[in-house]
């Protein structure tokens, strides 16, 4: 009896506990997009926009559930051995992370509502709330291999909304650029993978960390090979240069709401990914990774501000191609505190996530102007801007607030003290050429964000080659659209007049 008792308590010890409460907000959106898509069949075709409220109503609930989580103490999936290395970790790392996606990807639904009647309603919802289950699920990922599947859960499901504008061909197009980059990627990062866990023998980033530090000679090479092919993935991920040529016309091809979502929450999937890679699992190979993200990040930066530049005017959708190059400079001044982290302390990495805070809500906003203008100009040029004050006062003056902010002018002040705190964390790791490239970039990006800001508040003049809808505008705007205007300009506005706490996030400890 004895005997059998003892092999009982062995036999339980074995078996993983799930701490619900720490995986609710994945839970919660993924549970939704399965809702949602059994609902499709059964839901007449004039009640689809409930679907898209059902979404919403998901996406809510998963940001909920972030409150009681909120002292970041919780880890689940855990080995029950000896070892402490959980799967599953909802520190405040996580749960920052979490926020920016889930609520990117509740504005990306706002937006989206209303032109839902023109997408098949039960697919669009399905594969957005997906996506967002895979987005908030890789901030928690603490084993490599629930990275890589988080990772793709998050991308996949947005190939097809890059591609769901049935008989578009320009989004076919743009759907297929992006997917077969997306593939090398994951081919290249899963080769990176396999080489880390051949020289560690685990999975596990906590203790990869700790036996990265003793890898046998003979194993040395192919862990360090294993660490560059993984950080080439993610790169690829985050669009960083060279490995950002599927941006502009994947953007160019999406459905505007889409492009906004890939913009925020596709970055802050990939930003996340390579934080936790090499902050927790790769800290003893800083001398490789730190030198490669610096240089990565200046290159991504000029590039980006660069081709933002020589965007013309009259060209069609030159409008979204500017924001989708803009992102990709966006996406240098992100890797500039990981890189700093290699040479000072993992704090700097605070300065990467209040800087994406910032980002997110002012890009969800201008694409939210962008969305409302392609209303009554399909073309979406530059020049469709010019005059928009006269027809949209309150829209003008938002998007106007959103390119100051990404400009990091006044009185876009969260904009300022978001890249003061990057700029800082270069300097204080004493990469001081980083720095002036990132300053030289500022001005650069100074030029294109004031000329459009410019625009929209000169007297318009309507051009014989526009494509935009006949004299009376619409004077309709969809609430949906109105409310996500007004949700990211009421934010960027709180936070403009509170920017010390920028500076206070950027210097806490996330992990």
């Amino acid at each position: 009896m004895t005997v059998a008792a003892d092999s009982a308590t062995g036999a339980a010890s074995l078996v993983q506990s799930v701490d619900w409460l720490a995986i609710a907000p994945p839970v919660i959106a993924a549970s939704v997009a399965l809702l949602v898509l059994v609902a499709d069949l059964f839901v007449e075709e004039r009640r689809k926009p409930l679907l898209g409220y059902g979404a919403v109503a998901g996406l809510v609930a998963a940001l909920a559930m972030l409150v009681p989580l909120r002292a970041g103490d919780r880890s689940t999936f855990c080995l029950t051995g000896t070892a402490q290395a959980c799967s599953y970790t909802a520190d405040h790392f996580a749960l920052v992370i979490q926020a920016l996606v889930l609520g990117g990807a509740l504005l990306t639904a706002l937006l989206s509502i209303a032109d839902a009647r023109k997408l098949p309603a039960g697919e669009f919802w399905f594969l957005l709330l997906s996506s967002a289950a895979g987005a908030a699920l890789l901030p928690a990922a603490r084993d490599l291999a629930t990275l890589v599947v988080a990772l793709e859960v998050a991308s996949l499901p947005a190939f097809a909304l890059v591609g769901i504008k049935r008989g578009d061909r320009r989004s076919s197009e743009a759907a297929l650029k992006f997917f077969l980059s997306s593939v090398v990627a994951t081919a290249v990062m899963l080769l990176g993978v396999s080489f880390v866990y051949a020289a560690t023998g685990t999975m596990h980033l906590t203790e990869i960390a700790a036996r990265l530090d003793d890898v046998p000679g003979q194993l040395s090479t192919l862990a360090e090979a294993g660490v560059v092919l993984t950080l080439v993935g993610f790169a690829f991920k985050t669009a960083a240069a060279p490995f950002h040529f599927w941006v502009p016309d994947t953007y160019v091809g999406a459905p505007l709401p889409i492009a906004a979502y890939l913009s925020v929450v596709g970055k802050a999937v990939g930003f996340s990914g390579i934080i936790l890679v090499t902050v927790i699992a790769f800290p003893s190979y800083a001398d490789v990774w730190g030198p490669a993200l610096a240089v990565l990040a200046a290159l991504t930066m000029t590039v980006g501000n660069l081709a933002a530049l020589r965007q013309s005017a009259t060209r069609a959708r030159s409008a979204v191609r500017l924001l989708a190059w803009s992102s990709v400079g966006q996406a240098g001044y992100l890797l500039v505190p990981i890189a700093a982290a290699a040479y000072s302390s993992d704090a700097q990495i605070g300065s990467t996530v209040a800087y994406a805070l910032m980002y997110a809500v002012v890009n969800l906003g201008a694409f939210a102007v962008a969305a409302l203008v392609a209303r009554t100009h399909p073309g979406n040029r530059l020049d469709d801007y010019r005059g928009l004050y006269a027809t949209r006062p309150l829209a003008a003056l938002a998007m106007g607030f959103f390119l100051l902010c990404l400009a990091g002018l006044p009185p876009g002040i969260i904009g300022l003290f978001a890249k003061v705190t990057v700029f800082s964390s270069a300097v204080d790791a004493g990469l001081g050429w980083l720095a002036v490239v990132m300053a030289v970039n500022v001005v650069i990006a100074l030029y294109y964000y004031l000329q459009w800001t410019a625009a929209l508040f000169r007297t318009p003049e309507p051009s014989p080659a526009s494509d935009e809808a006949p004299a009376a505008p619409v004077h309709r705007v969809p609430a949906p659209v109105t409310l996500t205007i007004a949700l990211t300009a009421v934010a960027g506005i709180t936070l403009s007049g509170a920017p010390q706490l920028i500076l206070r996030f950027a210097t806490l400890s996330l992990f």
